[in-house]
């Protein structure tokens, strides 16, 4: 599934080709860091455990073997076993500040539309955070990658077909999860009347 030139790229840094290591590193990087950020909400912290993801990767790419997976699918593997390390030593789930949070991608002349619209992002990562590690993995595969259930299933190491089933229980998970919290604004606000 690889190009040929990333083929190449592969089978020379397997050999010990530091330049062919950093074209590969040039490919993955921004993707990682992403995959990293959204899984800690923490942009110091996905900087270092990007970097950790490829100095692994680096050591470990001379036993990498093929096994008809793309490299994607290693790196992705590396980067979700020391997020869930960093988060286990931790004990924690991270909040993103609204300081380096998502952008709308668009300034709206009405300070409070801008507000808002940042509310309800903060508000779905936090649910995402909520999600069990696995699935905030799918969440993140899927909307901030754009990946297919094909691909998402090869980094996972699960069919396409239950890679389908777990998307489909935990988009269903959330709405549950936002219905019950926007059902208990309402009661909130009522009592308030």
């Amino acid at each position: 599934m690889a190009n040929n030139s990333e083929e190449v790229n592969l089978n020379r840094a397997i050999q010990g080709d530091h330049e062919a290591f950093g074209k590969l590193y040039e490919d993955y990087v921004e993707r990682i860091f992403n995959y990293v950020y959204y899984r800690t909400g923490n942009q110091h912290d996905a900087e270092d455990l990007t970097a950790r993801v490829f100095f692994r990767a680096m050591r470990r790419i001379p036993q990498y073997q093929e096994r008809g997976l793309p490299i994607s699918a290693w790196l992705y593997r590396i980067a979700h076993n020391l997020v869930a390390n960093w988060h286990r030593d931790r004990g924690r789930r991270p909040e993103i500040s609204l300081d380096e949070g998502f952008t709308t991608g668009h300034h709206s002349e009405h300070p409070e539309i801008t507000l808002l619209q940042l509310e309800e992002q903060d508000y779905l990562l936090g649910l995402i955070r909520d999600l069990p590690p696995e699935r905030q993995q799918l969440i993140i595969l899927k909307f901030v990658e754009h990946m297919s259930n094909a691909e998402i299933g090869q980094i996972m190491g699960r069919t396409e077909g239950a890679v389908k089933s777990l998307y489909h229980r935990t988009l269903l998970s959330l709405r549950v999860e936002m219905d019950t919290n926007t059902n208990d604004d309402k009661v909130d606000n009522q009592g308030m009347i």
